[in-house]
């Protein structure tokens, strides 16, 4: 019989597994708790969507759209139609679409929040996978200024309680289409007359998506990109002033910022402000979460107009990022091990151990095998190993009274008492790691 081959995860779709999984349990745990602060209530779309939504709101000349999506066509019908579906690469429109299908914003606006998987086909490298995870808050229905501001704050609050300091916020404003049509002309004209100094992708999106060229990390079109014409030199007045109250609350905050004028976002469906949050510690990937208005989108993919503003941040890049800064997590650990010497009490420890549980006590149980229970030194060695505070000792000798021993392993290592199985909610609070 031949060997088996081993299948093995799909390259950039990687495994979280213990103790890892503490790492995002624990940070998820501080997302949720800050949402509830700011009002934000979760939303949960599929992670898969009619390959249309994300043409139509993401913009097909987009890198995203042109290259990177997991797209396929479905099983026909029984009238030989098939439908062209695609894997989520990002969720602003797939919130989008649940709050247009679903008529959310009938009694005003709404505050929104995700978390899951995205897919991109990109080459897998450190904080860039193709299956990666965001973290998302979406403000929808509100117009004004203070929105924008407001969603700002609420990441610079998440930093702050996860302990993230080494971050930078930059701003821009990308004005109403308008005014984007007329500094595309401009910048569109800038280019052709510079035409010999554009790489390939540059030449590619000089017609289709222009805007995307400043952003450029080609260092070669670095001094063509600094000297291009400047979108927020022809915002209009209204634009200004929504820019301009954005900045004042933030500075009403001590919020610190820079100005990017090059800062465009990668996706067509922005208007207003955009921004981003920059980390120096991990590289190229320097990104770990960016988002602004998108006041369009919903009548883009078939809604009724209504305003927008939100941001998405990278999970993976964010845990890096702790672990550059030193913010050390712990590893959850049981309160106590049960070390069971005979197979014969395992009723009446598991009875108790369910109680306990009941009582808010985290308990590991030891497992034994074909053999047994295992020895006693070996049980007190998992015990140790566990990271528990306590062993809870089910021996003959305590059953025999309707005791359990209690023994420190920890704090005051060695010491022990004898504890009731009758009543363990007279004793279970010291057992809490909490207490």
């Amino acid at each position: 019989m031949s060997k088996a081959i081993q299948i093995t995860a799909i390259k950039g779709m990687n495994d979280i597994l213990p103790p890892e999984s503490a790492r995002w349990e624990w940070l998820e745990s501080i997302v949720r708790r800050v949402m509830a602060e700011y009002a934000y209530r979760n939303v949960r779309t599929p992670v898969m969507e009619s390959t249309q939504l994300f043409t139509r709101g993401l913009g097909e000349v987009t890198d995203i759209v042109e290259k990177e999506m997991y797209s396929f066509q479905d099983r026909q019908d029984k009238h030989g139609d098939a439908d062209h579906l695609s894997l989520r690469p990002e969720n602003t429109a797939g919130l989008v679409r649940a709050v247009a299908e679903h008529n959310l914003l009938y009694d005003g606006g709404k505050r929104l929040y995700y978390m899951g998987p995205m897919f991109r086909r990109e080459r897998p490298q450190r904080g860039r996978y193709r299956q990666f995870h965001q973290i998302g808050a979406e403000a929808l229905g509100f117009r004004g200024p203070e929105v924008d501001a407001e969603l700002i704050l609420l990441a610079v609050a998440l930093w702050r309680e996860l302990g993230i300091q080494n971050w930078r916020l930059e701003l821009n404003s990308l004005g109403q289409p308008d005014e984007r049509r007329e500094h595309r002309a401009a910048l569109i004209a800038y280019l052709e007359a510079h035409a010999d100094q554009l790489d390939e992708d540059a030449r590619r999106r000089l017609h289709s998506n222009p805007l995307r060229i400043l952003d450029t990390k080609n260092p070669a079109m670095q001094a063509l990109v600094e000297g291009a014409p400047q979108l927020i030199d022809y915002l209009g007045d209204a634009s200004r002033r929504h820019f301009e109250a954005v900045q004042a609350i933030l500075a009403a905050n001590g919020v610190e910022w820079r100005i990017n004028p090059r800062l465009v976002r990668g996706l067509d469906y922005y208007n207003l402000t955009v921004f981003e949050f920059i980390t120096e510690s991990l590289g190229a990937q320097g990104t770990i979460c960016g988002g602004g208005r998108y006041d369009y989108l919903i009548e883009q993919i078939g809604g009724k107009p209504a305003p927008a503003v939100g941001w998405a941040l990278g999970v993976e890049r964010v845990l890096e990022l702790l672990k550059e800064e030193g913010v050390h997590i712990l590893d959850p650990v049981p309160d106590a091990y049960a070390v069971i010497p005979d197979a014969a009490a395992l009723p009446q420890a598991m009875r108790l151990l369910n109680q306990l549980r009941a009582l808010g006590v985290a308990v590991q149980m030891h497992a034994g095998t074909a053999e047994g229970m295992g020895s006693m030194k070996g049980q007190f060695k998992k015990a140790d190993g566990s990271g528990a505070r306590f062993a809870l000792i089910f021996g003959a000798d305590e059953l025999a009274v309707g005791e359990v021993t209690v023994k420190a392993l920890r704090d005051g290592a060695g010491a022990q008492t004898r504890q009731s199985l009758a009543e363990p909610s007279v004793w279970a609070d010291i057992l809490k790691s909490t207490a």
